[in-house]
């Protein structure tokens, strides 16, 4: 990362376990960026005590943010964002609108998170909704950016349309691969296949100049290195998501079970620790933890609510690199320029 002063604004309340997993991940931001500035939104009584290990310098570099309210993680959407103008959820997003923070970070109600940042920030000219994107491993050691994994179920083929400009930005910024290669998630990769929708936000990317469209890809294509960016609606890219992270928790749980029914599979366990730590590094969701909110004029970064320190610390890590790679400015750029060439 460059030495760029950045400033982050957190959401502390949010999240199934709050201050427990923010303060400590922020306490680390904090000493491992010296360019970096925290904006604490939430309940002082409870951040204040916290901030006692920091030294003087690295306390000048944290800001409290006091609020009185707080978002549940079950609150609905709606009432989210009639009764709650003063959580912490809520400034950190104002924060961000009013240009005092380059970007926010919360792992609280995604639904309300949903609806305040597109209220508050509102979207970039262009683009109809925001989507939810992240990047998962690859077989080939590469990263995959899937979205929308749950922002909008239902999208028709102009809103798939600009999801990909978008995942294809992200790409290209974040991760830095030039012409990112972009599909669309089907039930087959033949032409004929598919619903409407995805048929007419195929025939959309064909025409478009400065997308690399590469046609249709399955669902066990996700993680072979087959496209960098795959493109779908929230209602499928939600259960993709949440389908692959099953999948991985049972994959570790047989493992541990595995490795311990007698004293045999211990042995073999322990002299498979070192290649069995070194898979796990590469693909430790934590390490992929931070959802981002993009088409908005601002950046936001959406942690999993059941996120621990290490992973919430990743998010807020997402959050300083797209800060640094200009993401929101990248996409309106790219997004202005595909709407021209397009015929």
């Amino acid at each position: 990362m460059t030495s760029r002063h950045l400033t982050i604004a957190l959401d502390i309340m949010g999240g199934d376990h709050g201050p427990l997993v923010t303060l400590p991940a922020s306490l680390r931001a904090i000493r491992q960026y010296p360019h970096l500035t925290l904006l604490l939104c939430g309940d002082e009584s409870v951040i204040l005590p916290q901030l006692e290990s920091l030294t003087d310098a690295e306390r000048q570099r944290v800001e409290i943010i006091h609020t009185e309210q707080s978002v549940g993680m079950d609150e609905l959407p709606t009432s989210a964002l009639r009764n709650k103008k003063h959580s912490s959820m809520r400034r950190m997003l104002e924060l961000v609108e009013q240009g005092q923070a380059d970007a926010c970070v919360s792992a609280g109600n995604t639904g309300a998170l949903l609806a305040m940042s597109y209220y508050v920030l509102k979207t970039l000219p262009g683009i109809d909704r925001p989507a939810l994107i992240s990047s998962l491993p690859t077989a080939s050691h590469k990263k995959v950016y899937l979205l929308d994994l749950g922002a909008n179920v239902n999208c028709d083929s102009q809103t798939l349309f600009q999801y990909a400009v978008m995942g294809a930005v992200q790409a290209e910024q974040v991760s830095g691969i030039t012409a990112p290669r972009v599909a669309l998630l089907n039930v087959g990769e033949e032409q004929i296949k598919g619903n409407d929708v995805v048929k007419a936000t195929a025939h959309l990317l064909s025409e478009t100049p400065g997308i690399n469209y590469i046609g249709y890809v399955e669902g066990n294509d996700i993680f072979t290195d087959a496209a960098d960016v795959v493109v779908t609606d929230g209602f499928v890219g939600n259960i993709a998501l949440k389908s692959c992270e099953g999948l991985g928790k049972l994959v570790i749980n047989e493992v541990k079970r595995v490795s311990e029914q007698n004293i045999f599979t211990r042995i073999m366990a322990k002299i498979a620790l070192p290649l069995l730590r070194k898979i796990y590094s590469r693909v430790n969701p934590d390490q992929y933890n931070g959802a981002s909110l993009i088409g908005l004029r601002g950046i936001v970064v959406k942690s999993h609510g059941n996120a621990k320190s290490d992973a919430f610390l990743y998010a807020i890590r997402e959050a300083m690199q797209e800060v640094e790679r200009q993401v929101p400015t990248k996409i309106k750029d790219k997004i202005e320029a595909v709407l021209m060439e397009r015929p």
